[in-house]
């Protein structure tokens, strides 16, 4: 037989999430959910799992690895379940509502399952709140998704935010220029991205000064665009410069706690991506709270796609990010109370715990139920107060 040790046994990367934080997280999606409606973005709730060609179409072609299949008994086709939802956006936006309105402002919040974590987030199951903004090309649209996720962020809560900004393709439009093979360029985007000099100066040859000063100039945005104006870049490679340039230009976090920095190197794996990326981290908080950037929607055979730009925040090191919960005021009420007094008390913010047989000692009872508070004739008395008054 299985003991309860065994059966409260999960996998590697997934969890129980007990109370009060599942009701925390609850409230808090909703709270990301309602800022993103209030500037225009409309939810949409695709499947948990859906046909496997569906997801690994566009963006979704990078996650293959991180997705479990099942056999689909109905169709006898293969299934998948989503790893990100990000794919699942550009599918929504490229068929069901191809004929809408651009741009198109879509906001979503699920659950994603993905084959294995990673060292800074070892979560294989988590909730992934976000936007995407489609058939937009301009740089406003880049600054309007980076704002609105400092908004929202801050909003609920998020301390010392910082919002690192990345040029997923300048590695390779360097690489490209200088003539550096691609097995050689792929050994660089690593070296560059354990911000290695020793092993970038052996791998990228003449390039290698060219590479020290992109290395270099990460750090706060304004410092790091004027180390990339002194650089000699190739004309590829200033316009980029010239694309996140133009973004921080528009960003406006003046009144938020939140700085914007740059990497221009940094590659974090994100090979779907073709514009301005960035991350999002908060002071003394493991792994990113999310990432986002600029890629082509709906992009397959014969379907050029669409621009498109947004972001994912991942719920389990959002809520790392935030003061514990406070528990909301539970009032017990005592075996025979009657239903009016219950809903009088609901109505004014209280939490109501039903007793539900005669109580020997209702107190008692209403501590062990976690209650702070016991009806005591038409009041909500606090449990601390009738102990030391020995009542």
């Amino acid at each position: 037989m299985i003991d309860d040790r065994q059966r409260a046994l999960l996998p590697n990367g997934l969890q129980d999430l007990l109370p009060p934080e599942a009701a925390f997280e609850a409230q808090t999606i909703e709270r990301l959910m309602a800022h993103f409606a209030a500037e225009g973005y409309a939810r949409v709730k695709p499947p948990l799992v859906e046909f496997e060609e569906s997801l690994l179409t566009g963006p979704g072609r990078l996650l293959a690895a991180q997705i479990f299949r099942v056999m689909d008994p109905v169709s006898q086709r293969m299934m998948g379940v989503r790893a990100d939802m990000t794919p699942q956006l550009a599918r929504i936006a490229g068929t069901r509502l191809s004929h809408a309105r651009r741009p198109l402002r879509l906001s979503y919040a699920g659950q994603v399952l993905r084959v294995r974590g990673g060292m800074l987030r070892p979560e294989r199951q988590f909730a992934q709140v976000g936007i995407e903004l489609i058939g937009a090309p301009e740089p406003t649209a880049d600054a309007e998704v980076v704002r609105l996720a400092a908004e929202a962020l801050t909003g609920i809560g998020v301390r010392g935010l910082t919002i690192d900004l990345n040029l997923p393709t300048m590695v390779d439009v360097v690489a490209e220029a200088f003539g550096l093979p691609a097995d050689q360029t792929g050994r660089l985007r690593e070296a560059l991205d354990r911000k290695d000099p020793t092993a970038v100066a052996e791998l990228a040859g003449a390039a290698a000064p060219l590479y020290a000063g992109l290395l270099d100039a990460a750090g706060l945005a304004d410092a790091a665009l004027a180390k990339l104006d002194a650089l000699a870049l190739p004309a590829e490679a200033r316009r980029l410069v010239a694309m996140v340039a133009d973004v921080v230009k528009v960003i406006d976090l003046a009144d938020l706690d939140a700085q914007v920095t740059i990497d221009p190197v940094e590659h974090r794996g994100l090979d779907y991506q073709t514009g301005v990326s960035f991350s999002l981290f908060a002071a003394g908080v493991r792994g990113e709270l999310g990432s986002g950037g600029r890629y082509v929607a709906g992009a397959d055979a014969g379907n050029a796609g669409e621009p498109a730009t947004g972001f994912s925040l991942y719920m389990d090191s959002v809520l790392r990010a935030l003061d514990a919960p406070v528990r909301p005021r539970h009032v017990y009420l005592p075996f025979g109370s009657g239903p009016v007094i219950g809903r009088q008390l609901r109505a004014e913010g209280w939490i109501t715990v039903q007793g539900l047989a005669p109580e020997t000692d209702p107190v008692a009872e209403a501590r062990a139920q976690g209650c702070s508070h016991i009806l005591r004739v038409a009041d909500a008395v606090p449990l601390d107060a009738i102990d030391f008054r020995g009542a």
